[in-house]
């Protein structure tokens, strides 16, 4: 004669232990804890890059006005031409502008990693956003910084037969988006080869229904 078996809990019934569940505090909501003030977070964060990124085109400007080649330009009392119809100023002008945003959008890419590698949607907007912004100050403030933009009035203040410079012009307007395209891909790419990873997920082992977290059998498991 055999004792009966003490009948073991259904299976549904058994409490199950959540490891994740047990590790965050009683009362908090993940979704609210990650996506709510940390999202606030990397838009005030992505705000403030913006403004950042944005005032370095006032040296972008001040640059482009002093390093770019002059195009000098003459008039003979009824027209205004170029002194040199063969060189290569006007060129020149734009490809200043192009190299001055293009180091500087490495530039800023590489400190907004450094300052914020862990990235994000909003830094990445902000930076582009800012990149784009400072590029456009950077075109206007060499204009008006750089020499007389009304080329009449100036080729009659100076005289017949006098050269004078031209006025800055940027003939190729897709240079503005150097500084920003620069910035993004240096930013990415530094995020994705020295940017933090996410955390492995915690092994379960699904292996043995009969365990309990790598326990022993239940004594009462038939």
């Amino acid at each position: 004669m055999t004792a009966p078996l003490t009948p073991s809990q259904p299976p549904h019934d058994r409490p199950q232990h959540d490891p994740w569940q047990a590790a965050q505090p009683s009362g908090a909501s993940p979704a609210y804890e990650e996506d709510g003030p940390g999202m606030k977070t990397e838009v005030r964060q992505a705000a403030v890059i913006t403004v950042a990124v944005a005032v370095c085109g006032v040296l972008l400007g001040l640059l482009w006005m002093w390093l770019s080649p002059r195009v000098p330009l003459i008039a003979d009392g009824e027209a205004v031409y170029l002194k040199d119809t063969e060189g290569e100023q006007a060129i020149g002008v734009d490809g200043t502008f192009t190299l001055l945003a293009l180091a500087f959008g490495v530039v800023s890419g590489v400190v907004v990693f450094l300052l914020r590698k862990r990235g994000g949607i909003p830094l990445v907007v902000g930076l582009t956003a800012g990149a784009l912004l400072a590029a456009v100050i950077g075109w206007r403030l060499g204009i008006f910084l750089g020499p007389e933009t009304d080329v009449a009035a100036h080729a009659k203040s100076v005289g017949k037969g006098v050269a004078f410079d031209a006025p800055l012009e940027l003939k190729a307007k897709g240079a503005l988006l150097a500084w920003p395209v620069a910035a993004l891909l240096v930013h990415l790419g530094l995020t994705g080869l020295f940017g933090p990873r996410d955390p492995e997920p915690y092994p379960f082992d699904y292996g043995d229904p009969g365990r309990s977290e790598g326990g022993p059998e239940s004594p009462g498991a038939v």
